[in-house]
């Protein structure tokens, strides 16, 4: 490729905050729950960069073409791969579509078609590279940029002033969006640097029965919780687990444990299969089934394909908490805000 901005040009990142910071100089955008790409065009050749520096367009061949089919011929565009599955968007799809087989990835992108999602131009279609402006102006020039060229597979990330709003996308939390991101519209596109861009990531809590426990690797302590969601038929499902409990309270609470071992444990899906975030390398497959009477409040990120995407993080117990009240219609997965906020 011929451009002033080579493929190997580092992502602006952003640091982890708990709170949205607030001021003239804020704007705000959804963080998406997808895969941050730069991509590249010049001419014929098309380029899709992960935050890590790797190549992205043999997975998604999809947002190549598309990109490729765009009127301008020349830009680099800062943005999220993205996949909508049935009203919302799906991390389970994006995960897919790291196979080794070109022929796998060009059937899944024909079944779940991938679309890229700008938030910043760092080339246009005509001139010098954009990264020493102002945000502010970046994004003017994303927007005229998008409405001349942008077509299907590419979509134009909102953006808002308004901190209220903003918080109204944190406090939805639906499937889709990973949180807020807040930048500053005065500073230049710092390339590599967490300066000026901030983070607020959606965290939510669940009630979850406890079906069963790992004990730990090298002592007989409980390791991990098995967390379970009865569904719309009362079995109990296996959907992730929890393993943040202190040191000082794992002794009483494997005695408490193994007092309710010999139950069923999870009626319908249950551990021990590999899952797409753990490998069985990494832990034992042999778990212990409990009677189902512990209630857990537990935090979490993501929860996607029927499971929680990371272990999640202990609250409280809840022995006000009847186990089966803890259904998955409480997280509230609705997930089509995410693709209401792109105009789909």
């Amino acid at each position: 490729m011929n451009l002033p901005l080579s493929t190997d040009y580092a992502a602006a990142e952003s640091e982890p905050r708990d709170d949205l910071p607030t001021g003239p100089e804020w704007r705000y955008e959804p963080k998406w729950d997808g895969f941050r790409c730069l991509a590249f065009r010049d001419g014929d050749e098309v380029d899709l960069r992960s935050k890590a520096g790797k190549p992205l367009a043999r997975y998604f061949p999809d947002v190549a073409d598309a990109l490729r089919s765009l009127r301008a011929s020349r830009f680099v565009l800062d943005g999220e791969i993205v996949i909508p599955v049935d009203g919302s968007l799906s991390f389970e799809e994006l995960q897919l579509r790291l196979h080794p087989a070109e022929s796998r990835v060009r059937k899944l992108a024909a079944a779940h078609p991938a679309t890229l999602v700008a938030f910043d131009l760092l080339l246009g279609a005509r001139g010098g590279p954009l990264v020493e402006r102002p945000l502010r102006e970046r994004r003017a020039k994303l927007q005229a940029f998008a409405d001349q060229f942008f077509a299907d597979g590419v979509a134009l990330s909102p953006v808002t002033d308004d901190a209220e709003e903003a918080r109204a996308w944190l406090e939805q939390g639906e499937k889709g969006l990973d949180g807020v991101m807040a930048k500053r519209l005065d500073l230049p596109y710092l390339s590599g640097e967490r300066t000026g861009m901030v983070k607020i990531k959606n965290v939510r809590t669940a009630d979850c029965v406890v079906g069963g426990f790992r004990y730990a690797q090298k002592e007989r302590i409980v390791g991990s919780l098995l967390l379970g969601l009865y569904d719309e038929e009362g079995k109990l499902n296996h959907v992730g687990f929890c393993s943040s409990i202190s040191r000082g309270e794992r002794k009483e609470l494997t005695a408490r444990l193994e007092a309710l071992r010999g139950g069923e444990g999870f009626s319908g899906a249950a551990p021990g299969g590999e899952s797409r975030w753990t490998r069985m390398s990494d832990r034992s497959t042999e778990w212990e089934p409990l009677r189902t009477e512990l209630v857990v409040e537990v935090s979490y990120d993501h929860f996607t394909g029927g499971r929680f995407r990371h272990g999640t993080g202990f609250v409280r117990w809840r022995p006000d908490k009847a186990p089966e009240q803890c259904t998955c219609a409480q997280l509230g997965v609705a997930g089509r805000e995410s693709l209401r906020l792109l105009g789909v």
